[in-house]
């Protein structure tokens, strides 16, 4: 049996394979320092990026044939960005806006004969 090249197959091996080399090389295990792990988390972003425009590239690119299965390109740039999003959400935490303070009654004596104020 002849085998026939598929340009397609390549590229989608191809991308899978950058992710999973992108992804288990920047973030090692023993990453104990804060700043190692943020600058990590930083190229893992980068890195997300580059995947995100090869994505793009390839669903630009991609055959319009009818297969009986194809790569969904619209789902994995969805999660690249959930991902995305999720990193730098760590990295930048939202600080928590001040509250406008309730004003203090202050008025704490009550005499026995008097029903509470309200």
């Amino acid at each position: 049996m002849a085998r026939s090249y598929r340009p397609a197959l390549a590229r989608r091996s191809t991308l899978a394979a950058l992710l999973i080399v992108g992804l288990s090389t920047a973030l090692p295990a023993v990453a104990a320092d804060d700043s190692n792990e943020k600058e990590h988390l930083a190229a893992v972003v980068r890195q997300l990026d580059l995947l995100d425009r090869l994505a793009k590239q390839s669903a630009a690119t991609a055959s319009q044939e009818r297969a009986r299965y194809h790569f969904d390109y619209t789902r994995l740039t969805a999660d690249l960005q959930r991902m995305r999003a999720g990193i730098n959400d760590y990295l930048t935490p939202q600080r928590a806006q001040p509250r406008a303070p309730a004003a203090l009654q202050g008025d704490y004596r009550q005499d026995s004969e008097q029903e509470p104020k309200k």
